[in-house]
């Protein structure tokens, strides 16, 4: 999975099966691109779907830790709340506000993990 524009991947398999361009645009590849198989994900998709595909990125409560991307609907309910205090791009706040409301009303709620 690329996470951004400039996120080129290229896996270790014979293929050599590759993909770049995130959320900007898709392109992949591989030696045999019979076996390549593409599967984006699109905003339009039943949030069911989105929910679990749709990532942030994070670098830990103080922000030191490695880059990480986790799936929205694996967050805490915090850190969705500390997503929209903090602000970013207007598509990605609206699936977090989205995910806060799929969760209210699914009685979902996921608490910061202890570290």
């Amino acid at each position: 999975m690329s996470h951004h524009r400039h996120d080129y991947k290229t896996c270790d398999c014979e293929n050599k099966t590759m993909v770049d361009g995130g959320t900007a645009y898709l392109r992949h590849g591989g030696v045999d691109m019979n076996k390549v198989v593409s599967t984006p994900v699109y905003l339009d998709e039943p949030f069911e779907k989105v929910r679990h595909f749709a990532k942030r990125g994070a670098r830990g409560k103080n922000g030191d830790q490695p880059l990480t991307w986790i799936p929205i609907s694996e967050l805490s309910n915090n850190h969705l709340a500390a997503i929209l205090e903090y602000g970013g791009a207007d598509w990605h706040l609206k699936l977090i506000a989205q995910e806060i409301s799929y969760r209210k009303l699914h009685g979902i709620e996921i608490a910061d993990k202890e570290v």
